[in-house]
């Protein structure tokens, strides 16, 4: 099977809590004992000196040392050399940009689909790890090449999922009513909508929702479906072609 490992979080920061703190538990049953650097993907903010501080200080105090790959003069060889990848959060396009920019699609794909790296993602570094951004919610600033990603996972993650507020007077589109949008489009994949709190874990053709809140999954065509933490996502791994169901 796949030697993946993934674990895709939906927000770096919860509510009453520091950066990662909500999950600081997750990353360290995670990543382990085995791993003793991290290398750091800070490209979804435009200050990267100051992101990867906060990333630093952030995984030293788990006990292992960081690495920003911005730092690098040879980011490709960066990630050849990685034992562990996280991509943190920000501006999704921003993100996407810069990974192609550096030419790191493929080698980060060859990194944990094949030699089986540990790989983390929060907000837009979840996103990037799915099919495609098509289900980001941020505003396209700058322009990537594709809006084709990683394909860690056959299907689309939507971060921060948002349930509709029966008391607000806003008039524009739910969450669910943009992801149903995405869905009237031919042959588009799954979308699972984590709200803050949620990770998924991925270890080899095993999916489980984890965290403190639960997750939204839409299939194409399909009614929307709730899903409380310790759900089994497996299925979404074997089957990429469940919107054709």
């Amino acid at each position: 099977g796949c030697p993946r490992r993934l674990l895709l979080v939906s927000n770096s920061t919860l509510h009453g809590g520091g950066y990662l703190g909500h999950c600081q538990q997750h990353i360290q049953s995670f990543l382990g004992g085995k791993v003793k650097r991290v290398l750091f993907v800070p490209y979804a903010l435009h200050d990267r000196d100051a992101y990867a501080r906060t990333a630093r200080e952030k995984f030293e105090s788990l006990g292992y040392g960081l690495d920003s790959i911005h730092e690098s003069c040879d980011p490709v060889e960066a990630v050849r050399k990685s034992e562990a990848i996280f991509i943190g959060g920000g501006n999704t396009f921003r993100l996407l940009k810069a990974l192609y920019d550096n030419s790191l699609i493929q080698e980060i794909r060859k990194r944990v689909l094949e030699d089986g790296v540990p790989y983390m993602g929060s907000s837009a570094g979840t996103n990037v790890a799915t099919v495609s951004i098509n289900t980001t919610n941020d505003m396209p600033i700058v322009y990537p090449p594709s809006l084709q990603a990683l394909g860690l996972v056959p299907f689309n993650i939507n971060p921060h999922y948002l349930d509709p507020d029966d008391k607000s007077t806003h008039m524009g589109e739910t969450r669910e009513e943009r992801i149903r949008q995405y869905h009237e489009e031919p042959n588009t994949p799954p979308v699972l909508g984590l709200r803050e709190g949620a990770m998924l874990l991925v270890e080899g053709d095993k999916a489980t929702l984890q965290g403190v809140t639960g997750a939204r999954l839409f299939l194409r065509g399909k009614k929307p479906t709730e899903h409380e933490p310790g759900t089994d996502f497996s299925f979404l791994l074997i089957d990429s072609n469940l919107q054709k169901l």
